[in-house]
């Protein structure tokens, strides 16, 4: 498989014009069935208390235990959510807040298939001495009842063991395909509690789902939610996609896609299965990424040789050139308050980082290490940027936005393309085999030590986390 920065380098040869809606056949052949769009989450209650703590010293904190039985039902109802009913279903909305706090690494939580079930009563009144006894520090409690209109009301409880208090609850009300996002807010709820930081659970992630041999690889797009369920492919395969990336607001995919046998750029809209061309040229266009207000795209592309970022506004219009520079700049990773542009470009010989202004003033190059630097990413913090560090091996590598205080988190043969949680505390990336080319998706937290593999179906690269679902 080629990595993803030599394809990122293409000698492009366009000049841009406004974004236009894709009606010719070939440009829409290779969309799969429209995308079910999301339910409303409803908060029904909400209360705080007891104490707080932070991790945001990036140590490693793993000895807090939580207990996490079942969730309790008043009367064991039919739902479409699960046939075996609301009982059965109370077991998997625990098993997903389960894993979710487990895969996270901060914590040591005993899920519902090794404790005991709470009744209903319970909940609100938790039986101390049976969880005393197993050693838990925290505890929680949630019950999920069926409504007369079909949706469900899941509560989400968490309990301080040693005060034998409650923290704080909070409860939403779902549709019943919507119940694992029930569960992933109990999780944010436990997490942001505990830890003191923002959530990140309730989110999807975007990537470019692999098949076949390795000399002739099959990409499509696909999304899912953050723990790997609910996956679903985009585009069918028939032409190649790349980096794709949410907007702000989840309702828009922008990627690459060589559907007309160029690298073009399309914004895929997930309500309504249609998608429009970013710019309309014969020549093609890569590396495509929103503004935080999802207003502009920026995108690159060459024109007499020379290979540069623009700015376009997301719904069409005439497109601003930021860099003039002899060379190739790439990418374009907007700070979170709009005002600056991390990039990568090869203006001083070999691939570095460098931030501009937002309008394409203050050009300056940040990365004096040693070795390539290359695919940035602002930190959703606004305090780190992620960015590939190619020194022998391709790894993920963190700083801060000066340049300063580098730190590689991985050791992989090829390690690249990093993306940030909602939260800016763990960093997606794509891992490829030395040999097979195979392609799978990877996590790693700020310290460098908690890593896990992402669940898929098939390879998988090109990782887009989006933000908190609305």
């Amino acid at each position: 498989m080629k990595p993803i920065l030599a394809l990122l380098t293409l000698a492009l040869f366009a000049a841009p014009a406004a974004a236009q809606e894709a009606q010719s056949p070939a440009s829409t052949s290779d969309l799969g069935a429209p995308v079910p769009t999301m339910g409303e989450v409803e908060t029904i209650e909400q209360q705080d208390g007891g104490l707080t703590f932070t991790v945001t010293d990036e140590s490693e904190w793993q000895d807090l235990g939580i207990a996490i039985p079942g969730f309790a039902t008043d009367r064991d109802t039919p739902t479409p959510a699960n046939s075996s009913g609301t009982a059965a279903l109370g077991k998997e909305l625990a098993r997903v807040v389960f894993n979710d706090l487990k895969n996270n690494g901060l914590f040591k939580p005993v899920g519902p298939d090794s404790l005991p079930q709470p009744t209903f009563p319970q909940i609100t009144a938790p039986n101390w001495p049976t969880w005393s006894s197993r050693g838990a520090e925290m505890l929680v409690h949630g019950y999920v009842r069926a409504r007369g209109d079909n949706k469900l009301t899941v509560g989400c409880y968490l309990y301080d063991m040693a005060l034998k208090s409650e923290l704080v609850r909070e409860g939403w009300v779902v549709e019943p395909g919507e119940w694992r996002r029930a569960a992933h807010k109990c999780s944010d709820l436990v997490y942001s509690r505990l830890s003191g930081e923002d959530p990140f659970f309730d989110s999807r992630i975007a990537y470019i789902a692999e098949t076949g041999p390795k000399g002739n690889r099959v990409k499509r797009l696909a999304i899912m939610d953050s723990d790997g369920a609910n996956h679903r492919f985009i585009t069918t395969g028939r032409s190649t996609a790349l980096t794709p990336r949410f907007s702000p607001d989840y309702s828009k995919l922008l990627y690459l896609s060589y559907v007309d046998g160029n690298p073009r750029i399309y914004v895929y809209d997930i309500g309504t299965g249609r998608q429009t061309l970013v710019t309309e040229s014969g020549n093609p266009t890569i590396a495509p990424r929103w503004s935080p207000d999802g207003r502009y795209i920026l995108y690159s592309m060459a024109v007499a040789g020379n290979t540069d970022i623009y700015r376009v506004p997301a719904g069409g219009g005439q497109s601003v050139r930021l860099t003039d520079a002899p060379g190739i700049d790439i990418g374009g990773s907007y700070s979170p308050d709009g005002s600056q542009i991390v990039f990568e470009s090869d203006r001083s010989g070999g691939q570095q980082i460098y931030v501009m202004n937002a309008d394409g003033s203050n050009q300056r190059r940040i990365s004096f290490f040693g070795g390539r630097a290359a695919t940035p990413e602002w930190s959703p913090r606004g305090d780190q940027i992620a960015f590939t560090r190619i020194a022998g091996d391709f790894n993920i590598a963190v700083m801060s936005p000066n340049g300063r205080n580098m730190r590689t988190l991985t050791d992989g043969w090829q390690d690249e393309a990093p993306t940030w949680s909602p939260n800016g505390r763990i960093i997606q990336f794509f891992r490829t085999e030395r040999g097979s080319g195979k392609a799978s998706l990877w996590q790693v937290d700020l310290t460098g030590r908690n890593l896990r593999r992402l669940p898929t179906p098939v390879d998988a690269s090109d990782p887009a986390w989006g933000p908190i679902l609305p």
